[in-house]
């Protein structure tokens, strides 16, 4: 089943994310993916970072659709440590559609020529390196799927598995999960770790932009080290809207 796209937006949408929350209320993150994957079909993509923890999600689109898109953002500033282990992730899990969304060369040009602006104003940095790419990209895809979770920052407490934005629906399968959920699932199915985990990197971002994170600290701590930016600007904010860094 396609989108509706007739009558009232909001009203719409509404509509469609409460019944979908009703709909797969006690369903398991692989059941709501091979859902979302069937009355969707040819609109949904998955977002990832390849990160710390993004493994259990891709195993789990691994078992449901091997050639989903799968949209990775390389800002052109990720650790080596992590295009390696996209590469190396991808094939054990045999996904088959990993795309890269890099920015623009006429906006780093314009904005960010010295590739200094992370230190200058990394709010903008974020814009300019994953906001503005990926929203280039989404217009493709009317249904995203992300890997967040509500333990991992206070601006996700509140993050359900289906939230709206205009047009566009976004699924958060592992809305619910914990850290412990996900420990368990690694082990139990036996997924590689990102190679910086084992060197003090629970949170993995870019690499002028993440630091290691000393024990009993939050396991964000270490993105955005001494400012009070927690988030990148490309998820969904309490209102359903896109978080854009200003």
């Amino acid at each position: 089943m396609r989108l509706d796209r007739s009558g009232p937006v909001p009203y719409r949408l509404l509509n469609r994310a409460e019944a979908l929350r009703l709909t797969y209320a006690d369903a398991s993150p692989v059941d709501v993916l091979a859902g979302i994957v069937a009355e969707f079909p040819d609109q949904v993509a998955l977002v990832s970072s390849f990160g710390a923890e993004a493994a259990v999600l891709l195993h789990m689109v691994s078992q449901v659709d091997r050639d989903l898109p799968v949209l990775m953002i390389d800002t052109l500033m990720l650790f080596e440590e992590t295009l390696t282990y996209q590469r190396e992730l991808s094939d054990h899990l045999g996904l088959a559609n990993v795309q890269h969304i890099r920015p623009d060369g006429e906006d780093l040009a314009r904005v960010d020529p010295r590739g200094d602006l992370h230190r200058r104003d990394p709010d903008a940095c974020c814009v300019v390196r994953k906001v503005v790419p990926l929203e280039r990209a989404l217009g493709r895809w009317p249904v995203t799927i992300s890997g967040r979770k509500r333990f991992q920052a206070s601006t996700r407490s509140d993050l359900s598995v289906f939230e709206t934005d205009g047009d566009s629906l976004k699924v958060n399968p592992l809305a619910h999960w914990s850290a412990q959920d996900l420990r368990d699932y690694m082990i139990r199915h036996d997924l590689p770790l990102h190679p910086l985990v084992a060197q003090g990197y629970p949170s993995i971002g870019c690499l002028p932009c993440t630091t290691r994170v000393a024990p009993g600290e939050d396991h964000r701590a270490g993105r955005w080290r001494g400012s009070e930016k927690i988030e990148c600007g490309i998820h969904f904010g309490a209102d359903g809207r896109v978080q854009r860094a200003s």
